[in-house]
């Protein structure tokens, strides 16, 4: 099955019959929500009550990867840390249905959270360390590891290769990649041999929900391995000064349940860096997925490759500084 194509048999009916299947009934009540990568909706069921289904893309994650994926989420959640698992049907976390997998979740509610507040922050903090404690406790299998390679080389090649690159603004942007390439690798050598772990892997306030009980974790799609300061960077803005404050502010938190190896601060910018090398290239891969030019129009035109030339070129400088403390 192609996977840029593979949703354009997912039909009402077609997702409604695949949900049935696991002998709930599903009442017609029907909401895609925002997402790219998988297709995610929000469905009625006869009871009254509502569920999150996922419909996960072909090709993208093995079986055995989701399936580590829905174990990581089931550990964290029997040690009442708010994550928000699958729901388990016989047994079995992920389903085959209508030519498609899927799982059901539980529907959680909440909103952003303000990363504005040191109390927020510092929350955040606490429960990061419980889940990372859990995540250092053994080691993905199946799933790969953020790296330099995978989030770098490997998107930057792809990007070259196709003609997503205008040719008046090719060499300028090649060049530059290289030159974050090589500021990431040495940020890598600066920290050393830092520890990988299970990770959220997309740790920002999108996937979080605030709730008067505190936060909740949703969506350990992009998890992986990797260091720990992955999931703390994407909850960082502003100036310098004001990302010490929040990094400040989360790792008080986060050092009540898990030490925080300070080498991982010369990570952030180079992580950030690979974030955007990668989100281009994620966005090439899947254009022929029709979802994606209507969201991304203005991918592929000169101006958007002017800014990214630009936001290169400032991650080459901010990779130079001294590291966040």
């Amino acid at each position: 099955m192609n996977p840029d194509t593979a949703y354009a048999d997912l039909t009402p009916d077609c997702l409604l019959n695949a949900i049935d299947s696991l002998g709930t009934r599903c009442d017609g009540r029907l909401l895609q929500l925002n997402s790219f990568e998988n297709r995610v909706y929000q469905v009625g069921l006869e009871d009254g009550s509502l569920r999150i289904a996922k419909f996960y893309r072909p090709g993208r994650w093995s079986d055995a990867a989701i399936l580590e994926e829905h174990a990581f989420t089931l550990e964290l959640a029997e040690r009442e840390i708010p994550a928000v698992p699958p729901l388990s049907f016989g047994g079995q976390t992920l389903h085959h249905g209508e030519g498609h997998r899927f799982a059901l979740f539980a529907r959680q509610g909440g909103r952003p959270p303000d990363l504005e507040r040191e109390e927020t922050l510092e929350w955040l903090g606490r429960f990061l360390g419980r889940i990372h404690a859990v995540g250092a406790s053994c080691e993905y299998q199946a799933r790969p590891s953020l790296d330099i390679r995978s989030f770098g080389f490997e998107p930057r090649d792809f990007l070259v290769a196709g003609d997503w690159l205008p040719e008046e603004l090719r060499p300028a942007w090649i060049s530059v990649a290289d030159q974050a390439l090589d500021g990431v690798s040495r940020a890598y050598q600066r920290a050393g041999d830092v520890q990988m772990l299970r990770l959220h892997g997309d740790c920002h306030a999108g996937n979080l929900l605030w709730t008067d009980d505190g936060p909740h974790f949703v969506d350990f799609d992009d998890s992986r391995s990797g260091p720990a300061v992955q999931d703390l960077w994407m909850l960082l803005s502003g100036d310098a000064a004001d990302m010490r404050r929040q990094l400040s502010a989360l790792l008080r938190g986060y050092a009540m349940f898990r030490a925080f190896d300070d080498r991982e601060l010369h990570l952030v910018e180079a992580l950030r860096t690979l974030r955007l090398i990668h989100y281009s290239a994620w966005i090439a891969s899947r254009w022929h997925d029709p979802a994606f030019p209507a969201a991304f129009p203005w991918f592929g035109s000169a101006r958007y490759w002017q800014d990214r030339i630009l936001e290169l070129r400032e991650q080459v400088a901010l990779m130079q500084e001294p590291p966040l403390v």
